[in-house]
């Protein structure tokens, strides 16, 4: 299809997608009194409408029931993780037994990274990407210097090449090849934040079990922007956030992976009550017993009014399913990208870069655009015109219209708003 910078244009394919209606389920922030144009899923999605009579919901059951809602809510409490199950292991490509709803990105990495790297005299040491998102580095770290090695040795970062951008996946491998012996752990964003690479998971986790380490992933960026097979792939394990493209709300609750081939081991897990079977659970038994499933990662037991608002949106993809979600959300990136080209080519102020891949299965709803200069003015002054985008110091600007809730008009009118900035 050939592509065109017009209203009309713009118009018109929002006419033929079947999904254009979705964007009315979501509440978009106003600007002068209008909706602005919202690009920032990739940092916190937007509000489904229902969610406060959900929410509402659950502060009733708690008003008329009290305790008693752990058992007898609409939704017990004491299960209430299990109304996730089937949502995200669709998204996930997961057995239901893999997946558990809990805590958030960062304690579930430290409770994860406490199972899965367990490192030796001589094999001890973590592969990541070198821009990985700072506060899964603070967890590499922070898990070395626990293990009581020394970061400089036990960290192996890969790096772009020189004059780029991306990191290129047959240099993961050749880093993996090359310390075979002394890798305890990979571990990488399965979608960079910073450029909106798209690893290739399945491939990565091939070499990491030929050559005995460990395969874990943030999938932050990943759940609901990509597809995803981690049972398929052979990932032993990962965790991610459910408030960018799953629209749960700030700082809710997140979630982790475990492969079921882990499930009936004697693997070492930080252990807390609710990984106890259920029907012992009350026993207060002094004898830790756990789940054989992911459910034995559990801790402490499910903060219901966040979960309740996290369920809002995933009812969504149930019904719509990501795949179809997938499909607008390359057209409209690809759309995206055509509009930023045929911009910044024109400019006379501003030279850019898409960093972001531009093959559609390296990439999902992100672009990151690399400016010349003044990144920071520009994003100032597009902000000034009710566009919500996002700067990444020192030169990069993140755009990520999101297929749930944004459409073709939405970047036709960001074009518009651009050229008055460039």
């Amino acid at each position: 299809m050939e592509l065109d910078f017009s209203e009309k244009f713009a118009k018109k394919m929002d006419r033929d997608d079947q999904l254009n209606s979705l964007r009315n389920l979501f509440y978009f922030p106003k600007f002068k009194n209008k909706d602005c144009i919202y690009f920032n899923g990739n940092s916190l999605g937007l509000q489904p409408k229902d969610s406060k009579l959900i929410l509402n919901k659950e502060f009733e059951d708690w008003a008329n029931m009290g305790v008693d809602g752990h058992f007898k809510a609409k939704t017990p409490w004491i299960s209430y993780h299990k109304i996730f199950t089937n949502s995200i292991s669709n998204l996930l490509g997961a057995k239901n037994e893999e997946v558990i709803v809990m805590n958030s990105l960062t304690v579930n990495l430290h409770l994860l990274f406490s199972s899965f790297y367990r490192p030796t005299k001589d094999r001890y040491k973590i592969l990541c990407e070198s821009n990985l998102f700072p506060s899964d580095r603070f967890v590499i770290e922070s898990q070395i210097k626990f293990h009581g090695f020394d970061i400089d040795d036990a960290l192996i970062a890969v790096t772009p090449r020189k004059g780029e951008y991306i990191i290129r996946e047959e240099d993961i491998v050749e880093k993996i090849k090359n310390n075979s012996g002394q890798i305890s752990l990979v571990f990488l964003g399965g979608v960079n934040y910073y450029t909106g690479q798209v690893f290739d998971m399945q491939m990565i986790s091939r070499y990491a079990r030929k050559y005995g380490a460990k395969i874990g992933f943030d999938l932050a960026h990943a759940i609901g922007n990509v597809k995803l097979k981690l049972n398929e792939w052979g990932v032993d394990f990962a965790a991610w956030c459910s408030y960018k493209y799953l629209n749960s709300g700030p700082g809710n609750v997140g979630g982790a992976y475990i492969n079921k081939k882990y499930h009936k081991k004697d693997l070492f897990r930080l252990a807390g009550w609710w990984g106890h079977k259920e029907k012992s659970r009350f026993k207060m038994g002094e004898n830790f017993h756990p789940i054989l499933t992911a459910e034995a990662w559990q801790l402490s037991n499910a903060p219901i009014f966040g979960m309740s608002v996290h369920k809002v949106a995933l009812d969504i993809f149930d019904e719509i399913g990501i795949e179809k979600l997938i499909l607008k959300s390359k057209k409209l990136t690809n759309y995206l990208e055509y509009v930023i080209n045929l911009l910044f080519d024109e400019s006379k102020k501003f030279n850019a870069k898409i960093i972001t891949p531009s093959q559609s299965e390296k990439r999902g709803c992100q672009l990151s655009v690399l400016i010349n200069h003044n990144a920071d003015i520009l994003f100032k002054n597009i902000s000034n015109l009710g566009v919500k985008i996002d700067y990444r110091e020192p030169n990069v600007l993140r755009i990520a219209p999101v297929p749930l809730y944004n459409s073709f008009y939405d970047i036709y009118l960001f074009g518009e708003k651009l050229k008055l900035c460039l």
